[in-house]
């Protein structure tokens, strides 16, 4: 039996004349937590509403077990996309009440799990009686939570699930979601602009820039391969000769690179350079920030 795989193939995404995404390649595997992380304008948003049908690529497919996503309800329903809620859409649910707009969540889900909403709603301590355009920014991230994770979908998909929360309510979010990783096997992709506090949660990162994807690694092999190196520019230059370097930061005589190495590589460190770890974030920055080079 083939292992179940969410598939986006050759997919494009076009609004009038600008390119959103361009010919994306990318293979999502049944029971790992992936962290989506971009720039503004990557196509983060865009990727996830094509990946869950709710938005038509303008080329490409997206299947999952090989059968295409779109339009077809049998795989839509092991799908599910919990969008940021925009209290400025004008859209009908704005109007809803929290419980109002639970319950046409649990009609649109067919795994949807009374219980694990009941009890996310207690933790967020959420009044339910209050209409979705009064929430404010962190309140409309815990209902995005909550339909997300007691949709119980195979496949689920949240987009800045964290926005507004405190760090406790992060934290306690990132508490149970791994609570449920683990009880259930469930596929998750969160994308986030907090990347610090959930590079630890993220088996696997996924960098986008410019609709393309430019990254899809471990998250820990890719930290065990990254590096900043600094010291005098000719140093730095002699250690980081034929590497891949990113993000040259300069300041008179002094130099510092992001390095990724490859398999089989080292530096051949001396006492004239520091050699440094980076995080996710200070990778992500190096990758896809202004002064990223290739």
């Amino acid at each position: 039996m083939s292992e179940t795989k969410l598939v986006c193939k050759n997919i494009c995404k076009n609004y009038k004349d600008k390119k959103v995404l361009e010919g994306l390649e990318l293979e999502i595997e049944k029971g790992k937590i992936y962290g989506l992380i971009g720039r503004n304008g990557a196509g983060k948003t865009t990727l996830l509403s094509i990946m869950s049908g709710q938005n038509p690529a303008s080329g490409g497919a997206v299947t999952l077990d090989g059968k295409n996503v779109w339009e077809n309800p049998e795989v839509l329903e092991r799908i599910c996309f919990s969008r940021e809620l925009n209290t400025m859409s004008g859209n009908g649910a704005n109007t809803m009440k929290v419980k109002e707009y639970l319950q046409a969540a649990a009609i649109y889900m067919p795994n949807w799990d009374k219980n694990m909403a009941e009890r996310l709603i207690k933790e967020f301590e959420l009044d339910t009686k209050t209409r979705i355009h009064k929430l404010s920014k962190g309140m409309l991230s815990m209902v995005t939570i909550i339909v997300a994770l007691a949709s119980k979908a195979e496949f689920t998909f949240l987009d800045e699930p964290v926005a507004g929360l405190d760090v406790v309510m992060r934290e306690t979010f990132y508490k149970i979601l791994l609570e449920e990783f683990a009880e259930s096997g469930r596929t998750f992709i969160i994308s986030t602009h907090i990347i610090e506090e959930a590079a630890d949660v993220f088996e696997e990162v996924i960098m986008l820039d410019k609709g393309k994807i430019i990254l899809k690694e471990d998250t820990q092999m890719l930290l065990d391969r990254a590096y900043h190196v600094s010291g005098k520019a000719e140093d730095v230059d002699a250690v980081t000769h034929g590497k891949k370097t990113y993000h040259t930061e300069k300041l008179g005589r002094s130099k510092g690179v992001t390095v990724l190495l490859v398999q089989g590589e080292s530096l051949k460190v001396n006492s004239e350079v520091s050699v440094q770890p980076v995080s996710l974030q200070q990778i992500f920055v190096a990758m896809c920030g202004k002064e990223a080079e290739n």
